[in-house]
């Protein structure tokens, strides 16, 4: 099983994914991440359609068998959340057309799973991500720690589900 987590946006999405395995005992591996960037010079929907254009490429090179994604729970900035709505509304279009179930996990629990504290900030989880994959991992923008967060969250939360 392929599973994609993205961390939703229009000006940048990052996105990561796994590969889960069930040979008794689940295990998963992490395999790639990276992040999508729009312009800000380009109209909204331009961007939007980028954004799309990106993520279907993406799925049809991986064939994820699921996307998760980040929900939000709450939210300080009216601008954020319309941007991250309509990237999340792009993640749920491409989903159904390509028929991929979905998932989200909200903040809160992402932090939780990876760093045992729910309120972690953005430096913490980004330390533990390394050492809970054993790998070294460099992020170059805070979406891509985000989506692989969300993906080993998932990955953590569902282990003996799948």
């Amino acid at each position: 099983m392929i599973v994609l987590a993205i961390d939703p946006g229009i000006e940048k999405v990052g996105y990561s994914y796994f590969e889960k395995k069930t040979n008794g005992l689940a295990t998963f591996k992490y395999i790639s991440s990276g992040v999508v960037k729009t312009s800000k010079k380009e109209f909204i929907q331009d961007r939007i359609f980028s954004v799309y254009n990106e993520l279907k490429t993406l799925t049809n090179k991986i064939k994820p068998d699921l996307i998760v994604f980040e929900q939000l729970f709450f939210f300080k900035n009216a601008k954020t959340i319309v941007k991250v709505c309509q990237a999340q509304g792009v993640i749920l279009l491409l989903a159904s057309q390509e028929k991929i179930q979905v998932k989200t996990l909200t903040p809160l629990q992402i932090k939780q799973i990876i760093t045992g504290y729910g309120n972690a900030d953005k430096k913490s989880v980004q330390k533990m991500l390394p050492l809970l994959l054993k790998e070294k991992i460099e992020f170059k923008e805070d979406d891509q720690s985000d989506a692989v967060a969300c993906g080993l969250a998932y990955c953590y939360l569902n282990e003996k589900l799948i």
